[in-house]
């Protein structure tokens, strides 16, 4: 399978936009989702973007995308923050999340941070197996906080 990992582009916004709500539906969140088009473009192509990413693409189609931006830890200094880490369901299981993950690894070596970090959901095991499968590290001291606006 002929696969690019590469830097995501405006043109494939519209693409990401599917992925994410593919991925709040296996969530079970697809009503949580309120971001638009439209809120992409503008926040991640901006001088200074709130956020990136990177696809796999295969033929035109992007199956994959990983999104992520950098945050500042007191303790530790700078961290890239996996924000959504997606593979369209029938490309799971066959390597292209590892080829993404590795990518956002070499990504987090090139800026210099201290670590990589993101969040799942405790029952989707697949996801947890994934990541521990690439040394990931899991915490249960720390609770997430949240407050809506």
């Amino acid at each position: 399978m002929n696969i690019l990992i590469r830097k995501g582009k405006k043109e494939d916004v519209n693409q990401v936009f599917s992925l994410i709500n593919e991925l709040a539906d296996f969530e079970k969140s697809i009503d949580e989702v309120s971001i638009t088009t439209d809120d992409l473009l503008k926040d991640g192509f901006r001088d200074n973007p709130y956020y990136r990413f990177i696809v796999a693409e295969k033929s035109s189609e992007i199956i994959g995308v990983a999104i992520y931006f950098y945050r500042y830890s007191t303790w530790k200094g700078r961290v890239l923050y996996l924000e959504d880490f997606i593979v369209k369901s029938q490309y799971r299981n066959t390597g292209i999340g590892t080829k993404i993950f590795d990518e956002i690894k070499l990504i987090g070596k090139e800026m210099n941070v201290k670590s990589i970090v993101w969040q799942v959901l405790n029952w989707n095991e697949m996801a947890i197996s994934f990541y521990k499968k690439h040394g990931a590290i899991f915490s249960n001291q720390w609770l997430n906080g949240r407050i809506e606006l």
